[in-house]
């Protein structure tokens, strides 16, 4: 294990093995030291402000992104590798009167900056939306520097 792996299981946190994509499409895509990582949906199921509320939203997001560490660690095989942490966006499946994404998408921010400090911050959107894939409640994607291998 390397420093950040380590620093998740200081913080009570592991990966599960990665999840294949669901469709025509690639986890990751690196272009120059730029990786592209695809969207990942929560486990968490249902609208936030009906089904779950802020403190449950904020766990799936946190959750997803444990899902995309995964992901990336499978295609660059040491998440030492990441440099920064470029920009996260985040959907929050939103009842009409939720207006708080950006505390949602905080659960996956956080994480990012416990684990790679002032390289884990990032440029974010978190937006509300009516619908996600499979009914998720949070779907985050993001962009990451790398260093070479």
């Amino acid at each position: 294990m390397g420093i950040v792996e380590d620093r998740l299981a200081e913080l009570g946190e592991s990966l599960l093995p990665a999840k294949a994509p669901v469709a025509n499409y690639l986890g990751c895509k690196l272009s120059g030291d730029i990786l592209y990582v695809s969207a990942r949906v929560s486990q968490a199921r249902g609208e936030v402000g009906t089904d779950l509320d802020l403190q449950q939203a904020q766990a799936a997001a946190r959750s997803a992104m444990l899902d995309i560490l995964a992901i990336v660690k499978e295609d660059i095989g040491d998440l030492d590798r990441i440099v920064s942490v470029e920009k996260l966006v985040g959907y929050v499946r939103s009842s009409s009167t939720f207006t708080q994404q950006p505390q949602v998408i905080d659960g996956a921010s956080d994480l990012l900056i416990e684990l790679f400090g002032e390289y884990g911050k990032h440029a974010r959107t978190a937006t509300g939306v009516a619908q996600t894939p499979y009914g998720a409640a949070v779907q985050l994607d993001m962009v990451l520097r790398i260093r070479s291998s």
